[in-house]
């Protein structure tokens, strides 16, 4: 994953924003990894080596978010409803992240990437859990990217735990309930202290949100990119970020130039 000098300044080059941009890159990146297993369909392969290969996208993606100076890069690398496939594809799964964990982990953290870890850590096998915890640990201090994986998330879950904490605290005397407003919320969520995503992009050219970031993303710019997880690289990535620099971003007002 290290990058020499002049493939960084390549990068940077590459970054440039593109005729007509309106926005500068995005801060925050978040990819819905979507068509591991159409992508082995489409070639008469296992399930799992489609997995296996969204796996390799996922280092790409990082390295791009690196090249391009993006701050956050959030993966939705396994969502509650997940666990509804079938035990032997849940089982590879898990396997794919044991690996993932055990062999990228020294990278990331030698190119000074904080690993930090969304949704729900109850009733995980104790093995998985450590894991998870394992990155966070080790990676806490570094400055550069924050790669965020949503593993066992679900954004109406997020909300729903959020909720409750909230109630406690209310009900426990510490919050009135007159005093609940948006950064309260934002606060009990698993994100906090993580920028909204600026853009999220989902591959295999479905286009919904599937329970992601649902409160986070209210503002986000969407890129449905036509292609499979497995074939994302550097030049999708960067098509991505090009056209979310040519939106005009208002937030419910009028941009600069109106009248």
């Amino acid at each position: 994953m290290v990058r020499s000098e002049g493939a960084r300044q390549i990068g940077e080059a590459a970054a440039a924003a593109p005729e007509g941009a309106a926005q500068p890159a995005p801060r925050h990146v978040a990819i819905i990894m979507d068509g591991n297993g159409r992508w082995a369909a489409s070639r008469g392969l296992p399930r799992f080596e489609g997995h296996r290969r969204g796996v390799e996208a996922v280092r790409r993606a990082v390295r791009s978010a690196i090249t391009l100076g993006i701050d956050y890069l959030t993966v939705y690398s396994f969502s509650s409803e997940n666990w509804r496939r079938p035990p032997s594809e849940i089982s590879e799964l898990m396997g794919l992240l044991k690996l993932f964990v055990r062999s990228d982990l020294a990278d990331l953290h030698a190119n000074n990437v904080r690993v930090r870890v969304i949704g729900d850590r109850n009733d995980l096998a104790a093995d998985i859990a450590g894991l998870l915890d394992e990155a966070e640990t080790r990676t806490r201090a570094n400055t550069g990217l924050t790669l965020v994986v949503a593993f066992n998330y679900g954004g109406r879950q997020e909300i729903l735990r959020a909720v409750r904490h909230i109630a406690a605290a209310v009900a426990e005397g510490r919050l009135r309930p007159e005093e609940i407003d948006l950064p309260t919320v934002t606060a009990a969520l698993d994100t906090a202290g993580i920028p909204d995503p600026d853009l999220v992009i989902r591959t295999s050219g479905e286009q919904r949100l599937s329970n992601f970031l649902t409160w986070q993303t209210a503002y986000a710019e969407y890129v449905f990119e036509p292609g499979f997880w497995p074939d994302f690289d550097h030049d999708a990535f960067l098509a991505a970020v090009g056209e979310y620099r040519r939106r005009d971003r208002r937030f419910g007002g009028l941009n600069t130039g109106a009248g």
